[in-house]
């Protein structure tokens, strides 16, 4: 028997070739921090061309949209960078390319450099607070043996400023191909409908400069 705690519990489910399914969701919020009124059920926009984003309107049909994942993806693959004090776990398929960890810190996350990580050139505490802000998952790392992967967080979905749907909080993902985020506690959906990793963005909405004026 399902307890009515579990029954209220945030999901969003994969429709296929359709929107993002979201239940029983409290916490949405857009980019300028602005909460948006939620429904037990909302159907969200996954292909880019709502007219009423975040909101599904439908356009999917219209467009022909197509969920599915392209071979020519990265590679879902965890590389593992050792250090004297932190070893940073990275898997390039996921990463949303926010960047953060570059800004964060340029010794330790080298774009365009191999290897891209040098988990000696900062302190452990730095290199902590900079994965975790890491949004898609792509990064987590591992002190004296112990994985630090998932964060403590209340369920959460927020639409980032001309990028993705930014998911916290163990929001159980329901995806009809059977992906699942590198980390259940935490991860980015495309919201452009251009990823090659799809349900999970691969930051290509920076490359087709899609746009979200609204949100």
């Amino acid at each position: 028997m399902v307890s009515q705690t579990e029954e209220k519990r945030p999901s969003i489910k994969v429709m296929k070739n359709g929107p993002y399914l979201v239940k029983n969701l409290k916490n949405f919020r857009n980019s300028k921090g602005e909460f948006i009124e939620t429904k037990p059920i909302m159907a969200l926009c996954r292909c880019g061309k709502s007219e009423n984003k975040p909101f599904c309107d439908g356009a999917h049909e219209k467009i022909g949209f197509s969920g599915e994942k392209e071979e020519n993806r990265v590679p879902d693959e965890v590389k593992d960078y050792k250090g004297k004090k932190i070893t940073v776990h990275d898997n390039r398929g996921v990463c949303a390319h926010a960047e953060f960890c570059i800004k964060g810190s340029s010794s330790v996350f080298k774009k365009g450099k191999k290897p891209w990580i040098d988990p000696d050139a900062a302190d452990p505490e730095e290199i902590e607070k900079i994965i975790k802000s890491c949004p898609s998952g792509a990064l987590s790392y591992s002190r004296d043996g112990v994985l630090y992967r998932d964060y403590p967080r209340p369920p959460e979905i927020i639409v980032c400023k001309d990028s993705f749907y930014k998911v916290v909080g163990n929001i159980e993902l329901e995806d009809p191909d059977g992906s699942v985020p590198q980390s259940k506690e935490h991860y980015t959906l495309c919201r452009c409908g251009a990823s090659k990793n799809k349900p999970f963005c691969d930051g290509t909405h920076w490359k087709i400069k899609f746009k979200d004026e609204k949100n």
